[in-house]
């Protein structure tokens, strides 16, 4: 494989597992056991049967809980010590056969890119949870879907394309990720307000102990 090539794969296994871990896993998995591509030695394990059914049991199970309002993000939550280091570990595989300084280093900006995208993708979903309405957590998940597979694919077939795009993708992160943290903090500082203000309610309005 050339440098570009494996730049583009690492990072875009990196990438797409912030987004859609088992997604990524199963569709490297698939590629690689008919033939459209030519994975790294490390990465030949994701071919095994055993393991693309595992990838696509869950790929399952994560499109439902995608895409309910609440569930999506305790899913993301707990994720978070999921998709992250198995970013890390797949783009520290897709270098190939090299130095163990190359792998750290594969290991390192994989594990950020891993963070940055699962990030961006759970601070949207906690805002999306406040609309009243369901459909905009079902269009969000189908997009993410799409995007990582998309995303993916472009970086396997056309990495010069993807690494512009990441690049792009990127710039964005870096302008929208203060903005998610400031939504976030303004939500929960809303729910701690709404229970706050339902506790001393309670506190107001319970009977008074009866006098012995």
């Amino acid at each position: 494989m050339e440098i570009v090539q494996i730049i583009a794969l690492t990072m875009g296994v990196a990438w797409a597992s912030g987004i859609n871990l088992y997604a990524a896993v199963f569709m490297l998995g698939y590629l690689g056991s008919t033939g459209h591509v030519v994975l790294p030695p490390e990465l030949q394990v994701l071919t095994d049967p055993l393991v693309m059914f595992a990838a696509g049991l869950m790929y399952c199970v994560e499109f439902f809980a995608d895409k309910t309002p609440g569930v999506d993000s305790a899913w993301d939550a707990v994720h978070t010590f999921i998709r992250i280091p198995a970013g890390a570990v797949l783009a520290m595989g897709a270098v190939g056969d090299v130095s163990p300084a190359v792998e750290f280093a594969a290991f390192l900006l994989g594990g950020t890119l891993a963070a940055s995208t699962h990030a961006t993708k759970a601070g949207s979903r906690i805002l999306i949870n406040t609309s009243p309405e369901p459909v905009s957590n079902w269009v969000a998940s189908i997009c993410e879907d799409i995007i990582a597979i998309l995303g993916l694919w472009t970086a396997l077939n056309h990495p010069v394309v993807f690494l512009v795009l990441l690049a792009l993708f990127i710039v964005l992160m870096i302008w929208l990720l203060p903005k998610l943290w400031h939504g976030i903090k303004r939500v929960f500082g809303y729910i701690r307000a709404l229970f706050r203000g339902k506790y001393e309610t309670d506190i107001h309005t319970a009977s008074p102990p009866d006098k012995i």
